[in-house]
């Protein structure tokens, strides 16, 4: 993008006023920056829907949101393939505002000033993309939601929907009652960003707690060779049935659900 084209912004903010007010600063800008607003949205699923139908160079993104906050949306950004910049805007919040200083993340606090506002932009266009791991970071417990780029678009994955995660050559598969999902990230990053939800029943596979329906003995063979009277995880949904390794047996005596 040149200098020359007007910056695309897309607001977003739970809060009917909070996005007037920047629509307002935004259009006293546009005087001294050339602009464009490309949409609003008052939620962070609804962000991430706006953004693969029209095309923005910046977001204005609210920190605090119902069910997927802006911390969590600049999370899942990071599968587009050309991610647009990222200014949060936020009340102030010391442990945020610390971290984003440290790693030199924009910010712009309530009630925002034009001049603040103004100054943001202009520095968006040479604004480096955020990293995933300055984004986990940042975060004090885990994202409601997984997301992976299929076709070019993010599909999002509740968190309560998935019944275990299995590490695949570079991949991570997420299984869920309806289908299958290719994951690109770390099966151990994963097990310590969601650690109580998620149980290790295997050295490549993580087992959500509340899907299993309890173990039983077959011959279930997996990549260490174990198979006739090893333990076997029985789940609820689907009837895949996934290897407990001999290391990992003692889960066996800890849920005490024998079928």
């Amino acid at each position: 993008m040149s200098d020359s084209q007007a910056l695309r912004v897309l607001v977003v903010d739970d809060e009917a006023p909070a996005r007037n007010r920047l629509r307002d600063l935004l259009g006293d800008c546009a005087l001294k920056l050339p602009l464009e607003i490309v949409g609003e949205a008052e939620n962070g699923r609804r962000a991430l829907d706006l953004l693969q139908e029209c095309k923005s160079d910046v977001v204005l993104l609210d920190i605090r949101m119902p069910e997927i906050d802006g911390i969590e949306v600049a999370q899942h950004l990071q599968k587009l393939e050309h991610p647009p910049a990222v200014i949060f805007t936020t009340a102030y919040d010391a442990y945020a505002l610390k971290a984003f200083e440290v790693h030199a993340i924009d910010y712009l606090l309530k009630p925002i000033r034009v001049a603040r506002l103004l100054d943001a932009l202009s520095r968006a266009r040479a604004m480096a993309p955020l990293g995933a791991d300055v984004l986990n970071e940042i975060r004090r417990d885990g994202r409601s939601h997984l997301s992976v780029n299929e076709r070019g678009r993010i599909h999002l994955i509740p968190l309560a929907e998935v019944l275990f995660l299995k590490a695949e050559l570079k991949y991570v598969t997420v299984r869920t009652a309806e289908r299958e999902f290719l994951l690109e990230e770390s099966l151990a990053k994963l097990e310590q960003e969601f650690l109580g939800r998620f149980v290790r029943i295997h050295r490549n596979c993580l087992v959500a707690k509340d899907a299993i329906r309890g173990f039983e003995r077959g011959a279930v063979v997996d990549a260490d060779g174990d198979g006739e009277g090893g333990w076997a995880v029985v789940l609820n949904h689907v009837n895949e049935k996934l290897p407990v390794s001999r290391r990992q047996q003692h889960i066996v005596r800890e849920f005490g659900r024998i079928l």
